[in-house]
């Protein structure tokens, strides 16, 4: 079985492009070795990749309106793009510069920066809940960015909302991910989440993730799809990403994995059919 080390070993990309696979053996290997358990306790290692995961205290909406979303993906940018330190610091040093100006450059440049040791493969947001794919390169990085992430929400959140307390169910989750074709289906099971069965066909709803980016509707600088995307075709429909997003339903076998409840589970796919096993794979891989 192959695992995620400080140099990761993926599956060959060109496998969906090669001969037929037993869906048994791959359903075996993708699911029968090694899945993380649900739980709170991380192991935070080098390069590792991450399923991180949180939902609204008792179940409660995190995201009440438009702005709450703006909100949160204007802290995601401010923390994994570039800080652009010195612009800001000449910003600081021009004269006739406003106090209120001065004091927002000021406040930008303490907020801390992963531009350097956090990859955000895929996101999605929901009403109560987020997920997050995520590469860190170092065994502190995923910590100190959720922390302060979810810190910074929360003030923002109980000022807005004149509320107090916590908003978070708990510490965030974080799940090792060590399988390979877990790495796939994890990217489909957060991409999943805001499609919409509409008259036989699947719609992309409203709920911010980074799924546009994956299609190729939309560039979110901050959004790194290329690593999962390099094992899908651009050229053949049948085998793209979008195809084994939309195909992909077998999310009951990872449901330990994720977030805790059985009825989150199913309000999270509920809209885009029941959880079985399509046969999609034994088809892609037969073809």
């Amino acid at each position: 079985m192959c695992r995620y080390t400080s140099t990761p070993v993926f599956l060959d990309t060109n496998i969906f492009l090669r001969a037929p696979f037993s869906l048994a053996k791959y359903a075996q290997f993708s699911y029968a070795k090694g899945m993380p358990s649900r739980n709170s306790e991380k192991m935070y290692v080098t390069d590792g990749y991450y399923h991180v995961y949180n939902r609204g205290v008792d179940k409660r909406a995190i995201f009440l309106d438009q702005q709450d979303y703006t909100v949160f993906l204007g802290f995601l940018e401010n923390y994994l793009m570039p800080k652009e330190k010195e612009t800001l610091e000449a910003q600081l040093s021009e004269p006739g510069i406003s106090g209120i100006d001065k004091q927002k450059i000021l406040k930008q440049l303490r907020i801390n920066n992963f531009h350097e040791e956090i990859t955000m493969l895929t996101y999605c947001l929901m009403p109560n809940h987020f997920h997050f794919f995520i590469k860190q390169k170092s065994k502190t990085a995923l910590d100190t960015f959720m922390n302060s992430l979810l810190t910074r929400y929360v003030m923002y959140f109980n000022k807005k909302y004149d509320r107090q307390g916590r908003l978070f169910q708990g510490v965030y989750k974080a799940v090792l991910v060590e399988e390979e074709p877990y790495f796939l289906h994890l990217s489909a099971y957060i991409h999943r989440n805001p499609l919409s069965l509409s008259k036989g066909k699947y719609v992309i709803t409203g709920q911010p993730s980074s799924y546009l980016d994956y299609l190729g509707n939309q560039t979110t600088e901050w959004v790194k799809p290329e690593e999962i995307l390099s094992y899908f075709s651009k050229t053949n429909p049948t085998l793209s990403y979008q195809e084994f997003v939309k195909q992909s339903t077998n999310f009951s076998l990872i449901a330990d994995t994720t977030i805790d409840e059985k009825d989150d589970i199913a309000m999270e796919t509920s809209a885009g059919g029941p959880l079985k096993d399509s046969g999609f794979m034994k088809g892609w891989f037969g073809r």
